[in-house]
């Protein structure tokens, strides 16, 4: 099967990696931190940092077609579990501002440490884009 690449001209250019490749009507999203155009990590604490990295995976969503409720399995990768469960219901009504009261499957793994040091959330995700 051929894939078609996705990169979005708004986020960094990646350099190593694709934003999202899309396959048939699958869009794999490649793990998102809290970068911005400038390949800055936003400033803020987690609250920020989320919101700015789900920004990154839905733009590439949408580059490739989809929609926020296509998104079929996201997983979070947390430097501080603790510090995103006490900030759980700001982050759960920014996603439900963002991307509706749908939600995929999902998991949140506590992780060392991510790719940038400043980073404190990195998410991934994989999308089923149906024939509209």
């Amino acid at each position: 099967m051929s894939h078609t690449t996705i990169n979005p001209e708004s986020l960094p250019k990646p350099s190593g990696f694709a934003h999202g490749i899309l396959a048939g009507n699958t869009v794999f999203l490649g793990g998102q931190t809290a970068l911005d155009k400038n390949m800055n990590i936003v400033p803020g604490g987690i609250v920020e940092q989320f919101t700015q990295a789900f920004t990154n995976v839905l733009t590439t969503l949408r580059e490739a077609g989809g929609q926020p409720e296509d998104l079929v399995n996201v997983t979070i990768y947390l430097t501080d579990v603790d510090d995103y469960m006490a900030n759980g219901r700001e982050i759960g009504r920014i996603w439900r501002d963002m991307a509706g009261s749908q939600y995929p499957a999902m998991a949140g793994i506590g992780v060392t440490r991510l790719w940038q040091k400043e980073a404190l959330i990195e998410i991934q995700g994989i999308a089923v884009i149906p024939e509209r």
